[in-house]
């Protein structure tokens, strides 16, 4: 059963059910090689490619957080022109939608958060939904890649609950290498993202795990804040909406746009135990610097407090499962 919204456009309502058959046959009866490996999931391949020049892999996923509703949108308009004009794909293209129950119920997630779920040991979230999703997307994410050329990218667009100082900023892997994460955060700047995080360690995410097992050039990228499907405003998209589209369509790269802030990560604040306390609340905007000697939280006798002269806290959320992430602290090099 599904929550979605009644009056919904055709290309959104499709896209946000996992339905991809009128996409599917307009992209099949132009020749290319097109695979649904399980729900929600579809890869759009040339039939047939040089080897000594294959097109770049583009994986793009929204959704993995349900009520994350604006890239759903964004995609779902882009997908949809593509569609009715495939000759101008110039890419190998899968896209994912995530929690494909989560969207359908209007809910984040159904029984814990899935973009943890990209990790070896998973724990108590071991029987999940969300587990199994993850299981059916690695699965998909493995065969896209397998025998992709080295031009590989993971875009996985998500929108931010809370405000921030920046209301567009991305998460980046360190062990991207240098000339193609050079070629990401280029590609940051033309979509407006404000900021970017360079990450030193996984903590289960989509893009950590495509850039770690697949040498993808993964990232996540928040943009804007969070809304309803089918009533955002989809003018805080833009500049993200036409760097993707001119990235499927392998456009001339546009000029004159600006680079973002490079943060790196001065440690991330896990919750060890349910006496897990911030010094803060959990509506604090992300991007809220903080000076050193300041207590960031207590979890029984472990006390976090800021190291270097100013951090930064993004993502806090007290209200995590105990070994997760309960924030970020951050601080700027760039």
């Amino acid at each position: 059963m599904s929550d979605l919204p009644a009056a919904l456009p055709a290309p959104v309502r499709a896209l946000a059910e996992a339905d991809f058959s009128a996409v599917a046959g307009r992209f099949t009866a132009a020749g290319f090689a097109v695979t649904e490996p399980a729900d929600g999931i579809i890869t759009i391949k040339a039939a047939s490619e040089p080897a000594s020049a294959p097109r770049p892999a583009v994986l793009v996923s929204v959704g993995v957080h349900g009520d994350e509703t604006g890239p759903i949108e964004v995609v779902a308009y882009l997908l949809d022109a593509l569609s009715h004009q495939p000759s101008a794909l110039s890419v190998d293209l899968m896209l994912c939608v995530g929690n494909i129950g989560a969207i359908r119920a209007g809910k984040r997630f159904i029984d814990a958060d899935l973009n943890r779920m990209f990790r070896v040991q998973r724990g108590t979230l071991e029987g999940t939904a969300e587990a199994a999703r993850a299981d059916d997307m690695i699965a998909a994410t493995s065969a896209f890649f397998k025998d992709a050329g080295p031009v590989r990218w993971h875009l996985d667009l998500h929108t931010a609950i809370r405000p921030s100082v920046y209301p567009t900023f991305a998460i980046v892997p360190e062990l991207i290498p240098d000339k193609a994460r050079g070629q990401l955060i280029d590609w940051l700047g033309l979509a407006g993202i404000g900021a970017i995080i360079m990450n030193p360690a996984s903590v289960g995410t989509y893009s950590y795990y495509s850039a770690e097992h697949h040498a993808a050039a993964g990232t996540t990228v928040e943009l804007g804040r969070i809304g309803t499907l089918g009533q955002n405003d989809l003018a805080q998209f833009e500049e993200a909406s036409q760097a993707l589209d001119d990235l499927l369509r392998g456009a001339p790269k546009r000029e004159g746009t600006q680079r973002p802030h490079i943060y790196n990560t001065a440690r991330q604040i896990i919750k060890l135990s349910d006496q897990f306390q911030m010094a803060f609340g959990k509506e604090t905007h992300n991007f809220t610097a903080m000076k050193q000697g300041e207590e960031i939280a207590r979890d029984g006798d472990t006390v976090y407090t800021v190291q270097f002269p100013e951090e930064l806290v993004v993502f806090p959320n007290p209200d995590v499962r105990v070994g997760l992430r309960a924030g970020l602290m951050v601080v700027r090099v760039g």
